[in-house]
């Protein structure tokens, strides 16, 4: 018994040829963009955020610091536990 898969070539050359259609649009959306002058960002918003200098950053207590500690060693040690529990079924 012979395949026929002329039928699926040609639905799939034909679903290959709308992508083709579709994606040759949307490269020509973009090079109309890029030719129109590209972003659309005013260069007096890029002045002014240079001009900031650093970003201020909010400092944490030592009692969030201490808070956090905890939580980490306790997040750490939960993992630390799994991975020893799984290598250890993994060898049985």
């Amino acid at each position: 018994m012979a395949i026929d898969v002329t039928k699926t070539l040609r639905k799939a050359l034909a679903e290959l040829q709308t992508e083709r259609e579709k994606i040759s649009q949307q490269i020509a959306a973009i090079q109309k963009v890029l030719a129109a002058g590209g972003s659309r960002r005013r260069p007096a918003a890029r002045r002014q955020v240079a001009s900031r200098g650093k970003r201020a950053r909010n400092s944490m207590s030592a009692a969030a610091r201490k808070a956090v500690s905890k939580r980490m060693k306790v997040y750490w040690a939960k993992r630390k536990a799994e991975a020893a529990k799984e290598k250890g079924s993994a060898g049985k």
